[in-house]
């Protein structure tokens, strides 16, 4: 039995103080609170995160899209080919290096990008959070993720 001395201590084995665990929660309400949004336009939150990318960056290969990401080559690619079977991206082998592809928005894609410009707006609106909010957590969130990264590859060249 956990003594109450221990509760709501970060070291303790509670689910409810694990930090992962807080994180992991509020990342699946996120992508819950983005779907209907989101099946307006017919994509997956994960689509949306690529064509993000796209829109703002242009062209890119799938190395820098994963990359921007945060993702490996087996889940990049699964969701460009979705995006290509809707007709939203293409999928073109780079002149420079055929082992490469670049990815592009297609006309049909652009022209999603109007609608998905209401996404953010009508987010924070749902949530309740205001810009200023949001900045910090974005801000806090990034600290965390270069910490948790720096700890990672501490611990993987150990």
């Amino acid at each position: 039995m956990i003594e109450q001395e221990d509760a709501h201590n970060p070291g303790s084995p509670r689910l409810d103080d694990q930090l992962c665990f807080a994180l992991y929660a509020a990342q699946r309400a996120m992508t819950a609170a983005y779907r209907p949004f989101l099946d307006e336009l017919g994509i997956t939150y994960p689509q949306y995160l690529v064509l993000l990318v796209l829109w703002e960056r242009g062209e890119v290969t799938v190395k820098e899209l994963g990359t921007a990401l945060c993702l490996d080559y087996g889940t990049v690619s699964p969701l460009i080919k979705r995006l290509e079977s809707a007709g939203l991206v293409r999928r073109e082998r780079s002149t420079r290096d055929e082992r490469s592809f670049s990815i592009g928005v297609t006309g049909r894609g652009e022209e999603l990008r109007e609608r998905a410009a209401l996404v953010p707006g009508a987010l924070l609106a749902a949530t309740e959070l205001n810009e200023g909010a949001v900045a910090r957590l974005r801000g806090e969130l990034r600290q965390l993720a270069e910490r948790a990264q720096v700890a990672a590859d501490r611990t993987r060249l150990t």
